[in-house]
């Protein structure tokens, strides 16, 4: 017996059209809302934890972070350059950066802490897009 909370499949009206571009621009809406953006990743150097090819979804000027928050930011030397790294330590000058896999990696180590105000995104989710289909 199906729950009372729950509508089966022979309940649920048929899609149209119409119900899936209001569905898409409620999507839409909500990413806006909540100020997504996707990034798709190009190097090795936070592997094994993201590898190149994967597509991450992120919040745009994240109020807080923590250490452990993977991140996009400014490279501060330079400018227009995003990284991918992981907050390793929260501090008054900035977010000390590292990417997992250290000898791939251009990170604090090698500039120092990053401003606040450098770092673009909080990276939420990891995505693989599905693989276009060819006639």
């Amino acid at each position: 017996m199906a729950s009372p909370y729950t509508r089966s499949s022979r309940h649920r009206r048929p899609e149209t059209p119409r119900s899936r571009l209001r569905s898409i621009a409620l999507l839409i809406g909500a990413a806006a809302r909540l100020r997504l953006i996707r990034y798709e990743i190009a190097d090795h150097s936070m592997e094994p934890t993201l590898r190149p090819g994967d597509w991450t979804l992120g919040v745009r000027r994240p109020a807080r972070l923590d250490s452990g928050d993977i991140v996009v930011a400014e490279h501060p030397e330079r400018p227009g350059f995003r990284l991918v790294k992981r907050v390793t330590d929260v501090a008054p000058e900035g977010y000390r950066l590292a990417g997992d896999h250290a000898d791939h990696s251009t990170d604090s180590r090698h500039f120092g802490p990053v401003r606040p105000d450098a770092v673009v995104a909080r990276l939420l989710v990891v995505y693989h897009p599905r693989p276009r289909r060819f006639l």
